[in-house]
């Protein structure tokens, strides 16, 4: 019975956020499936970031009191190698795909697929904690925010670039912010031993959710089919 409270609390709040962003696409909602796909790509991106980062992290000893060894190790040994295996599958599977037909969709998929790698992430730290339970809770209002922050910034750029002529490249720009963000947060996290910084992951999290309420604002407003009287009466006002 304990381990089904720990997973349930493992995957509730990515499941809470999950339908908070479905809910946000108003007016063209994504199919359920491709949705639940996205997830389960989510998922699969935990295993290519693992084969990516053991080696590299092998080869690349990082020294827990270094504060700049610290900052290689939070934007490039895990934030840009985490953020660019959920890339993989938001702009090679997702982003080509027929049902990507409006810039809030970006939001959706990249949204999905972070949650999909959140959703292990935390059921391996909560089932592997001494107390899953106090880990569940700290990671329900720390962890799993911030992967789907990091990824309303991805899916962002990932609309414009899509919907926006000339900015293809934007595609990069969703990575970069992505990478940033998290980077930030985990570098805060990980010289937490210097009393006091571990605040700056907390402001660097509550900034990134500002800025994603208004990137989710912004697509909303941009979507083509607000004038094309092709609105689902249903979702209109969710």
């Amino acid at each position: 019975m304990n381990s089904l409270v720990l997973l349930a609390l493992a995957l509730a709040p990515g499941a809470g956020i999950g339908l908070y962003i479905y809910f946000k696409d108003k007016y063209e909602p994504e199919p359920i499936g491709l949705v639940v796909l996205s997830f389960f790509l989510g998922v699969i991106s935990t295993l290519i970031t693992l084969v990516i980062s053991l080696p590299i992290n092998w080869i690349i000893p990082i020294h827990e009191q270094s504060l700049s060894e610290q900052a290689i190790h939070a934007f490039l040994l895990v934030a840009l190698i985490e953020e660019f295996s959920k890339f993989i599958f938001v702009r090679w599977v997702l982003y080509p795909n027929k049902n990507f037909n409006e810039p809030f969709d970006g939001i959706v998929y990249a949204v999905s697929v972070s949650l999909g790698f959140a959703a292990l992430e935390n059921i391996l730290s909560v089932m592997n904690s001494e107390n899953g339970i106090t880990t569940g809770i700290l990671r329900m209002f720390t962890a799993v925010p911030a992967h789907a922050t990091f990824a309303v910034l991805m899916g962002y750029f990932m609309g414009i670039a899509k919907y926006e002529k000339g900015k293809k490249h934007y595609v990069w720009y969703g990575l970069g912010a992505a990478t940033l963000f998290h980077g930030a947060y985990d570098y805060f996290w990980f010289i937490s031993y210097v009393p006091g910084l571990w605040t700056g992951a907390i402001i660097s999290l509550a900034i990134g959710i500002l800025l994603s309420r208004k990137a989710i604002r912004k697509h909303q407003q941009a979507s083509p089919f607000i004038h094309s009287g092709n609105i689902n009466p249903q979702n209109e006002h969710a």
